[in-house]
């Protein structure tokens, strides 16, 4: 496998423009053969936020919108910025800008100011909310503030959406236990039949797919007006969400050169899939006080198809992953946008373990080795590592013994920056040498 780093550049704690050779030469020996950049702004020493780069309001102004607002500027820290992403290119490693793509002129500004960048990543796109219960700034089931203009732009009928809205919400309070043994398990039928779906509701759902699609051709717009070749990412929810958030990976590569799933599976916090799947257990509970737990996760089963071994009760959740779920669920959601997008080398899968800034229960490092054994066993040649924002010994003992040659923890020099370094625990105290 290859592994693409996720570099936060605005985060104080990693240092990461600092002894960058030092670090790229331990990362590219580990299997590290590719950069993303992200968010395009800088912390000074002190925490204020800074300019990663200084924007140009001649682009704007040819493109008759406003430069973003001026912010405070670090010369020095800039110059590091440039220095890192150079030695980044000379070892030949693709660098990626991450973070959203306003307009045409920002897309050039950017383009302009880090000539290094072969492309944007933007998280999330299009993506519609698919939590049930109030979550993560929503829920489900809402047009939340400010979305009524972006289904107007469709030509939506709002009062439409609405009812079906409401008709979902209804019919998700209406859950019995012997409603749910019947039809959980009845495939596509059986579950329009639990939930009762009528046509207002399949109606609000089409529209959040085609308000999905809609935000990808606005910035494959923006990036195809820069004035030369850029490459565009999207960073959509694991296939198992991808139909209820829009995010359907069939029609991504239309609009995008590489597709990133959010191999996110954590418990807690927001987006792991351990996590979403609890809240909906629970939300469902708290509706429908009849059902029991195993009703409920039935019920999750039927809508998204996630059959989690050896989970039975919320409690189960607790006693994290069994062998089975990496070779059952991680497996077959990595092979799913696998063969939705039907070009491996699309395809590179977001691996995080949960914790800043997902605040999610942090995945050990076992964890995260049987996730990258099943993604690669299904098939996935590459993935980007999110460091949550730092990287760890142990996570880096584990990508470069899978990806290079293996890190080793007990020498002099590079140091993952999340973990104290071994000496730390002595008292600033040397061992004695061999003649010692």
């Amino acid at each position: 496998m290859q592994c693409w780093i996720f570099t936060h550049i605005d985060n104080p704690r990693g240092r990461w423009l600092d002894e960058v050779a030092e670090r790229f030469d331990a990362w590219e020996a580990g299997g590290v053969c590719g950069l993303v950049v992200g968010y395009v702004r800088l912390l000074d020493e002190d925490g204020t936020p800074v300019q990663a780069y200084a924007p140009d309001p001649r682009i704007y102004a040819a493109h008759g919108v406003q430069p973003p607002p001026q912010m405070p500027r670090n010369p020095a820290l800039e110059k590091k910025l440039q220095a890192m992403l150079d030695d980044a290119v000379s070892r030949g490693w693709p660098v990626y800008l991450f973070g959203g793509i306003g307009s045409v002129a920002q897309a050039q500004d950017l383009a302009n100011a880090f000539p290094q960048a072969r492309g944007f990543v933007i998280d999330g796109p299009g993506e519609n909310h698919y939590e049930l219960s109030f979550h993560h700034g929503g829920e489900l089931l809402e047009i939340r503030p400010g979305e009524e203009a972006r289904f107007a732009r469709l030509g939506a009928d709002l009062d439409r959406l609405q009812r079906g809205i409401d008709h979902l919400r209804q019919a998700l309070h209406r859950l019995t236990p012997d409603k749910v043994r019947y039809h959980a398990a009845g495939g596509l039928f059986g579950s329009l039949l639990l939930c009762d779906l009528d046509e207002d509701a399949l109606y609000w759902l089409r529209l959040r797919q085609e308000a999905a699609r809609f935000s990808w051709q606005e910035a494959r717009a923006c990036v195809d007006g820069v004035d030369r070749k850029m490459e565009l990412g999207g960073i959509p929810r694991t296939a198992a969400f991808s139909s209820l958030t829009g995010q359907n990976y069939q029609q991504m590569p239309q609009y995008f050169d590489y597709i990133f799933p959010k191999h996110y599976f954590w418990h807690r916090g927001f987006d792991g899939l351990y996590g979403t799947v609890a809240r909906w257990a629970h939300c469902l509970a708290k509706w429908n006080p009849s059902l029991g737990e195993a009703d409920c996760l039935a019920v999750v089963r039927a809508l998204f198809g996630i059959d989690l071994p050896g989970i039975n009760s919320r409690l189960d959740l607790e006693r994290g992953f069994p062998e089975e779920f990496f070779s059952k669920v991680v497996h077959g959601e990595t092979r799913r946008a696998l063969d939705a997008v039907g070009d491996p080398d699309r395809v590179i899968a977001w691996v995080s373990t949960g914790r800043s800034p997902h605040a999610g229960d942090s995945m050990s490092a076992r964890d995260l080795h049987a996730m990258l054994t099943a993604s690669r066993d299904a098939g996935l040649r590459r993935f980007l590592f999110h460091p949550d924002p730092d990287l760890g010994a142990a996570e880096w003992r584990i990508i470069s013994g899978l990806c290079g040659e293996l890190w080793d923890d007990t020498a002099d020099g590079y140091w993952p920056s999340d973990t104290p370094r071994l000496d730390s625990f002595s008292g600033g105290r040397r061992p004695r040498d061999a003649k010692g």
